[in-house]
């Protein structure tokens, strides 16, 4: 593993392992714009982790794991992509009218482990597991995960046949739409583990550009048994949110624990 794996590793694994409240560094998605009047358009976007939202001061969000889904559900492909130092970028064509879906979703083990008095970190797949973990490694410790980020645009009147769930990790099932959200009203929403209600689940929202500001002063909340939380927005502009889980829902033996985290960058617009 080289330096820059292992840079990746470590905030992938602090990314996990804390909710957004405790860790600096935040994965985000951030588009040119989230609403267009027509189709036949075209967005920009920035992928990045940083300290500070919406800005670009640590590291690129990896755009490997990149999935767009067109408002009739299919898969279309990022154009354009270029990969930098402080963040990636790359141009989606808005080709119809409707909401897209754009998330870069990774699913991934993470080990660490012993071998010839040397501390090893490794990351991979399942299916790689076997193949790149040599046996004889000792104090194995192994964790799945899977990271969800994301981001929608609509062009035109809003549609929904995105929103349907892949069921793996967390996922967010909007019950207002994500890209019709105002100062002041309360907008609603269901986090789905798995495909199903995800129960006592904390989420996050925080407001861009925290850059310029003494304290993160986020606003906090908790699923209820049904997955489901609200948020009513105290300002317009580019909002932050996030929730982080972990449990022992496995399919590699030698991981004892799953975790799963999500973030998403919605606009609220001004009353």
């Amino acid at each position: 593993m080289n330096v820059n794996d292992a840079v990746r590793l470590a905030v992938s694994v602090a990314a996990m392992a804390l909710s957004a409240s405790a860790f600096a560094h935040k994965p985000f998605l951030v588009p040119s714009t989230t609403v267009l009047s027509g189709a036949d358009e075209w967005i920009t976007v920035d992928a990045a982790v940083s300290d500070d939202l919406f800005f670009f001061n640590h590291q690129p969000l990896a755009i490997d794991d990149l999935s767009i889904t067109a408002p009739d559900g299919s898969a279309m492909k990022a154009e354009n992509a270029s990969k930098g130092k402080v963040r990636n970028t790359f141009d989606v064509h808005v080709v119809a009218r409707g909401t897209y879906r754009i998330a870069s979703d990774a699913s991934f083990v993470f080990a660490t482990y012993d071998l010839g008095g040397e501390k090893k970190r490794w990351r991979g797949t399942v299916q790689s597991f076997a193949a790149e973990v040599p046996a004889a490694a000792q104090n194995l410790e192994v964790t799945q995960a899977s990271n969800r980020v994301e981001t929608f645009v609509t062009a035109g009147k809003p549609t929904t046949t995105v929103f349907r769930s892949n069921g793996v990790g967390l996922e967010l099932q909007p019950v207002t739409h994500p890209n019709d959200l105002v100062v002041g009203e309360p907008a609603s929403f269901r986090m789905l583990l798995d495909g199903k209600p995800a129960a006592n689940v904390k989420v996050i929202a925080v407001a861009g550009e925290s850059r310029y500001r003494d304290r993160q002063d986020e606003i906090a909340t908790t699923t209820d048994a049904d997955g489901r939380f609200s948020f009513k927005w105290p300002g317009a502009g580019l909002w932050w949110i996030n929730a982080a889980t972990r449990d022992a829902h496995t399919s590699l033996p030698q991981a004892k624990e799953r975790r799963a985290s999500y973030a998403a960058t919605l606009e609220v617009m001004p009353n």
